[in-house]
């Protein structure tokens, strides 16, 4: 059975429930994933607890995720891998980290971040979520470094691994890995419908949405909330199923009917006259 253990980073906040999962998996050696930030304590923890360490692993480049990685690494003699992270090796899209008889392949989850990639083990099934997937409430999506249309994605990527366990950044573990994926799109499907709601009403600000949707929440959770709904539209608009009025984010924003490629008849990205595909066939035929 593969050795999977948690040490949990002593930064509790709003933003990472009770603190950053820092994760060690397998032993001797042992490859640990998210050394989280950069706390001299927890880091001597992670190694009493990790012994010898082949390969350090970020999730992606946030402060409460990989500050401690590059000094973790000089403290146990491993190298650090990450998609975007000053000073450790680059990760590549599918690949496999090794050590001993473990191996985890790299898989691309953008959306939270731009830079955002958990760890499978398909021997047991474990998969090692980040920020993608939480043990408890569901992940923040910030644009425009965080985009919601690849989010989705991500999470239907993750959902065809068909993972039996999921090892978060924060929050407990989620033993039913499949339940979990699946409500995080039903989630992200509500809150898609609940802004077209809002939209088919008229013209609506972001802050006008927010106090309606999120009626139910405290005050202070509000411009989080705004940056979630922001998410939403920017999909939305590219969908051409909304369109924003000036130049702020806060809109007013309003509802659109998806327009068509004139060409092919296909839909098409916001405001384009063309697909993808015919502006490319009529940029390589020159017409």
């Amino acid at each position: 059975m593969l050795s999977i253990k948690r040490v949990l980073a002593p930064n509790p906040s709003v933003y990472t429930l009770e603190g950053t999962n820092t994760w060690i998996v397998g032993s001797e050696p042992s490859i640990v994933i998210d050394p989280g930030p950069d706390l001299p304590q927890h880091l001597a923890d992670v190694a009493r607890e990790a012994g010898s360490v082949g390969a350090v692993l970020v999730t992606h480049d946030h402060p409460d995720h990989s500050p401690g990685a590059i000094p973790f690494g000089r403290l146990v003699d491993a190298p650090v891998y990450a998609s975007r992270l000053a000073g450790a090796e680059r990760l590549s899209a599918r690949q496999r980290v090794r050590a001993g008889d473990l191996e985890l392949a790299a898989v691309q989850t953008p959306g939270h971040t731009s830079d955002h990639v958990a760890f499978f083990d398909l021997e047991s099934g474990a998969l090692f979520t980040g920020d993608t997937v939480l043990g408890r409430g569901t992940s923040f999506i910030d644009p425009p470094d965080g985009d919601l249309v690849q989010y989705l994605r991500s999470l239907r990527r993750l959902l065809d691994l068909d993972p039996r366990s999921i090892y978060p950044g924060h929050g407990p573990v989620v033993l039913r890995a499949r339940e979990k994926l699946l409500e995080y799109l039903a989630h992200r499907e509500e809150r898609e419908a609940q802004v077209v709601s809002a939209l088919a009403e008229g013209p609506r600000t972001i802050a006008e949405m927010v106090q309606e949707i999120y009626a139910d929440h405290p005050a202070e959770a509000h411009p989080l909330a705004a940056r979630s709904v922001l998410a939403q539209l920017r999909k939305l608009a590219d969908e051409g199923r909304a369109e924003r009025a000036g130049r702020r984010d806060d809109g007013p924003w309003t509802a659109s009917t998806p327009r068509t490629c004139q060409r092919c008849g296909r839909p098409v990205r916001g405001k384009a006259r063309y697909c993808d595909s015919c502006a490319f066939a009529m940029l390589q035929s020159g017409g």
